[in-house]
């Protein structure tokens, strides 16, 4: 009986400790890029789908203006966190030949003032921003911490 509460414990502390679900986002090819959003100032404006993922306040799909660039698309998602790797941010486009990557210094940016830094966003485009090493280093550390109260709780009930 004291082993089964223990293995009945044990699984139900590695579930609540170790448990997380993975989100995977792939977009469908057969709904358009675009979407008509009227006329304004006698301009015809269409809205765009982009993703923004990672290191940022609210990851997520956003349907913005065809003229957005990716400092207003950043801004949008509340920024980047304080462990985000912003000198080196990638952009994802999808082309006819294939998935093409753009790389962003934002920290330059931030630094400089330099707008030809900032690209403009296109149709279907994926930001990532990456967390920096101190941000992994946290994970594992994470980890490794939930890994040992694991053991202190084996080790205690093996020993009652």
């Amino acid at each position: 009986m004291k082993k089964i509460l223990f293995a009945i414990l044990l699984i139900c502390i590695s579930l609540s400790l170790f448990g997380q679900t993975a989100v995977s986002f792939t977009p469908t090819s057969n709904i358009s890029a675009y979407t008509y959003d009227g006329i304004r100032s006698g301009v015809e404006k269409l809205k765009m789908n982009t993703y923004i993922l990672g290191q940022v306040a609210k990851p997520g799909l956003y349907v913005v203006p065809d003229d957005t660039d990716f400092l207003t698309l950043i801004a949008l998602a509340g920024g980047p966190k304080e462990d985000a790797k912003l000198s080196k941010i990638r952009i994802v486009r999808p082309s006819e030949e294939g998935d093409k990557v753009i790389w962003v210094n934002f920290k330059q940016y931030l630094e400089t003032g330099d707008a030809s830094l900032i690209p403009e966003m296109k149709p279907g485009d994926t930001v990532v921003v990456s967390g920096t090493i101190f941000y992994a280093f946290s994970r594992v550390a994470d980890f490794l911490s939930k890994a040992a109260i694991t053991l202190s709780v084996y080790n205690l009930v093996t020993n009652l």
